[in-house]
């Protein structure tokens, strides 16, 4: 890493400078001692206070997360330290699970208040930062997130000074003079290894990915999922990044050149995070980038900041998730596990952001599948950290769910269908009985499914408009009924042989309750910040003693004469080959020549029989 600093620095400044041990000797029993972040933690600091712990009692430790060794929670230090965490690691978990530690919830955009105005006032800050340039000015690279606004609160500022600290741009420095002691070392900065992905962690990440558009401005939280979604993103264009931390998968991302910036509404072509968790490869490619700009948690958390970002996407992650609505994403029933984080702050924001999505993402199990994260109600304990009224996209391994705006059972049936399928029959039965769902709807337990991802494609109208085609989904059904109102009385008659004004809840069901093989029903759709709106929606319905399948589909009255019908015969057609079908039966009115010419151009061995008013086709697939 290219040296940035000053190299006489320490003969500059020798009155600051102290050993480790020199340093704490300086902190007395009873304070609150603040430690800086993640891969910043300044380990020999940290080292020599926990050396002190008889000489210290009821001190506090306070500190966002870390990720380096916290001897000070170990079992026997508790008599010595409280640990005090605003999130949750691994690294500090076991002493708060057992009563011996603190977590404070608090969403991180309120954090910095919290040192700034005196409720929590810090007596000292261990910090880690780089040698001072000639100017005197220190960075405090990999993480600025609430350290400076700790540095600026403390009454004594410790900093271990680490030429191996990459110096980063932004609102990221502190002057010397800022700093009351200095201790030099030149040690490796804690590293943290990219998570290994599995296949469901892959899903879900892909699934996630067909919800962000080119040119939106993108944010990621901590876990597995959220870092997998970079890799799914880089045959995507001109996007923006906006995220609390970045990890070594960014720098792929930035090289494939998904990423520019050029669409931001603020900090065009920057990308803007406040910490980072990564390796030595991320601290070099971050070194003196001007691209990345390293700000304040106050500002990179701020909802009112993150809502002017057009399109702007947040995902984060979940440990439950009720059929309501309600999100736990910080404890496991009872216990403690991670933290509010940045989660609200950047759901509020992308929520409120123009052609913005807030998404939370969760397995859809827990235990190697024996649990359900996708429950009737929450685990005894279990705090609800994105509420129902703001939970918006919730995406599994089996798809994604909307359930903004949307009735509780529109929720609970939408939840249903992304959870995983053994456990969705269970599922049904304890909304039914919760009334959250209508006795009627146990007429469609084991008939809850969700169609295979292949069954996706897309088509483009002449005049540029894409249509996403899709299997449909259980929570299609009020978009089936939103469409049928929509058709005009001889679009109706056309496809119903009948002027008729209502169609009941029981049809649109057989439509959207289906197996997918013998019965496969494709929506088109267009993608609105709120959801689809369905346009076109065809079907087939197989008859097993011929293995031929009868096929109807509608296309709305805006959309026709489009080539949309035209399309949608073509993929069911293919569909039903792939499902080793023979081939497709229909009844057309003579009076609807439209449809008429769509099956007389489908490339396929015609007979046609006259009875009345309607022609029977039969259709063998070449």
């Amino acid at each position: 890493m290219k040296p940035s600093y000053d190299p006489n620095w320490q003969e500059k400044y020798p009155a600051s400078i102290v050993t480790a041990e020199e340093a704490v000797k300086r902190i007395r029993p009873g304070q609150r001692i603040f430690i800086g972040t993640g891969c910043a933690e300044p380990l020999q600091l940290v080292g020599a206070l926990t050396k002190r712990a008889t000489e210290l009692p009821d001190t506090e430790i306070v500190h966002l997360l870390t990720f380096g060794d916290a001897p000070y929670a170990h079992k026997e230090m508790a008599q010595y330290f409280r640990t005090n965490s605003f999130f949750i690691a691994e690294n500090v978990r076991d002493i708060i699970q057992e009563g011996l530690g603190d977590y404070t919830p608090i969403h991180l955009s309120d954090l910095p208040r919290l040192f700034d105005s005196g409720e929590l006032p810090l007596d000292v800050a261990l910090i880690q930062v780089t040698p001072p340039d000639d100017k005197g000015m220190c960075s405090l690279g990999v993480s600025v997130d609430v350290v400076k606004s700790a540095a600026e609160n403390a009454s004594l500022v410790v900093a271990q000074v680490n030429p191996n600290m990459p110096r980063t741009h932004g609102d990221s420095t502190l002057h010397v003079y800022d700093m009351d002691l200095l201790v030099p070392v030149e040690d490796p900065l804690i590293e943290v290894p990219a998570m290994e992905l599995t296949d469901d962690t892959r899903q879900i990440a892909e699934n996630i990915a067909s919800l962000i558009e080119d040119g939106s401005t993108i944010e990621v939280g901590i876990g597995r999922i959220p870092q997998a979604l970079l890799g799914f993103l880089k045959d995507k264009q001109d996007l923006g990044i906006h995220t609390e931390m970045i990890s070594d998968r960014i720098v792929d991302l930035v090289e494939s050149g998904a990423v520019n910036g050029t669409h931001k509404t603020t900090d065009r072509g920057k990308i803007v995070t406040s910490f980072c968790l990564g390796t030595k490869r991320l601290y070099d490619y971050i070194h003196d980038n001007p691209t990345f700009a390293f700000h304040r948690t106050e500002y990179v958390n701020d909802p009112y900041v993150i809502r002017q970002q057009h399109k702007m996407v947040a995902v984060n992650v979940a440990l439950e998730i009720d059929l309501t609505g309600q999100v736990c994403a910080d404890s496991l029933g009872s216990k403690f596990f991670s933290g509010v984080g940045g989660q609200v702050d950047f759901n509020r924001g992308a929520a409120k952001a123009r052609g913005g999505k807030a998404i939370i993402a969760i397995p859809s199990t827990a235990k190697d599948g024996e649990l359900s994260r996708i429950v009737t109600r929450l685990s005894p304990g279990a705090g609800v950290v994105t509420t129902r009224a703001g939970v918006h996209y919730v995406a599994t391994e089996y798809g994604v769910a909307y359930l903004h705006g949307k009735s509780i059972q529109e929720r609970a049936l939408a939840l249903i269908s992304v959870a995983h399928p053994k456990f969705r029959a269970q599922l049904l039965r304890e909304a039914i009985e919760a009334k959250y769902l209508s006795a009627s709807m146990a007429d469609i337990e084991g008939k809850i499914q969700v169609g295979p991802k292949e069954m996706r494609t897309t088509y483009v109208t002449n005049d540029g408009t894409q249509i996403n085609f899709r299997p449909i989904h259980p929570t299609d059904e009020p978009r089936m009924r939103d469409l049928f109102y929509k058709l005009s009385q001889q679009t109706v008659y056309y496809r119903f042989m009948s002027f008729t004004k209502i169609i009941p809840r029981k049809q649109i069901q057989d439509f959207v309750y289906i197996d997918h093989r013998n019965d496969v029903t494709v929506v088109g759709t267009l993608t609105e910040a709120y959801g689809d709106d369905v346009v076109a929606v065809g079907s087939y319905y197989l008859d097993p003693k011929t293995n031929l399948a009868e096929v109807a589909f509608v296309v709305s009255d805006k959309w026709q004469n489009r080539g949309v019908g035209t399309f949608l015969l073509q993929f069911l057609i293919r569909a039903a080959r792939r499902n080793g079908i023979r081939g497709f039966t229909a009844e057309v009115l003579t009076e609807n020549k439209p449809m008429q010419a769509v099956f007389n151009k489908s490339n396929c061995r015609l007979k046609t029989d006259f009875s009345g008013n309607v022609i029977s086709y039969r259709m063998e697939f070449e």
